[in-house]
């Protein structure tokens, strides 16, 4: 953009904020550039991009020519507040075109701010266990914190709105695999509902005010820089360093470990939304579970330890599997996932 009379004072015109390294060469840019080249159209936020997924995904999204990447996080303590500062850190470091806010998701305005054209939330607060004891914390920052984002891009008309749900809210469904059509009646947590809840406020929404709104459900993701709470971590941590590892139950119970590379790409895909859906939820998994006793012989295998076990009861709020129906993905957001369980514990030591 470049007004006439260099008076309108907008963040994207030529004339009013001349740009270094103008992309359009204005002479006026070459003359007199300070501020950092703006495109709007490729202008993206990310909520909880200090996180574990949020900053792998920055990381992708940073390497494409141009774009501009928003990132927020508050650094909540759930987990180590210095891993969250290491992976900005490591992003700030890395790329110019990546700007960092400290920001919570109940108060943050970024959105009206910064007018992106697309959001990524990932920001909530994680941990099935966790939400059993804190509730209305879940409740607070996982419902009403979208509520806020989901509003600023109704009045802001962002294009796309892509957001973290979960594969907790299938609950204690028996069918298997998961599939999006499948009843969700069955939440077996706190965390499970508020994501249950935030997947009908992107619902309405999107149909209230014409905004379209993408949820991805998560099946157990794992990875490089991983979260330290996660089985994945903790096992690969308590192997290598001989700590005992709690097992609970008899080793039966089944989960679908999905790599953060995997995961990443079906982020891109719904952000691209190829097929241009206006409201939808995606399952973003490995389409192969595996049994606990399997994953922790997998652990062994990859860290050359054996494992010492503490044999504990099932736990209140778990699920006996996670097993993803991929197709919809497939179809829709080209999500193919490829990284063997083996590989990717390799990759996360």
């Amino acid at each position: 953009m470049y007004c006439i009379l260099g008076d309108c004072n907008k963040e994207i015109c030529h004339h009013c904020f001349p740009v270094k390294k103008c992309s359009y060469g204005h002479s006026h840019c070459e003359e007199n550039g300070i501020f950092k080249e703006i495109y709007h159209e490729n202008r993206i936020v990310v909520t909880g991009c200090a996180g574990f997924i949020g900053s792998h995904l920055c990381d992708k999204l940073l390497q494409i020519p141009n774009i501009e990447v928003i990132g927020i996080d508050n650094y909540d303590p759930y987990y180590a507040v210095e891993n969250k500062r290491s992976n900005i850190g490591l992003l700030k470091s890395k790329y110019e075109n990546f700007t960092f806010l400290q920001e919570d998701i109940l108060t943050t305005k970024v959105i009206q701010k910064y007018k992106p054209h697309k959001v990524v939330h990932l920001a909530s607060l994680a941990g099935v266990r966790n939400s059993l004891k804190k509730p209305e914390d879940y409740v607070k920052v996982n419902v009403q914190g979208f509520v806020n984002i989901l509003q600023q891009c109704a009045d802001n008309n962002v294009m796309n709105v892509v957001y973290a749900s979960s594969s907790s809210v299938y609950g204690t469904n028996s069918k298997v695999p998961f599939t999006e059509t499948d009843p969700i009646n069955q939440c077996n947590s706190p965390y499970a509902a508020s994501k249950k809840a935030m997947e009908s406020f992107a619902q309405t929404y999107s149909q209230l005010y014409n905004i379209t709104t993408i949820g991805l459900r998560f099946f157990t993701v794992y990875g490089p820089r991983g979260r330290p709470d996660m089985a994945p971590y903790k096992f690969l941590h308590a192997l290598k360093n001989d700590i005992p590892i709690d097992k609970y139950g008899d080793g039966s119970s089944m989960r679908d470990y999905t790599y953060v590379g995997d995961i990443v790409e079906g982020i891109m895909g719904a952000l691209h939304n190829k097929n241009l859906r206006k409201c939808e939820v995606y399952n973003l998994g490995n389409n192969s579970p595996v049994s606990l006793n399997d994953f922790i012989e997998t652990c062994e295998k990859v860290t050359g330890k054996h494992a010492i076990i503490n044999q504990m009861e099932m736990q209140l709020g778990d699920v006996s599997c996670t097993y993803a129906n991929i197709e919809k993905a497939r179809k829709d957001l080209d999500f193919n996932p490829t990284t063997k369980l083996e590989d990717g514990l390799y990759k996360s030591l």
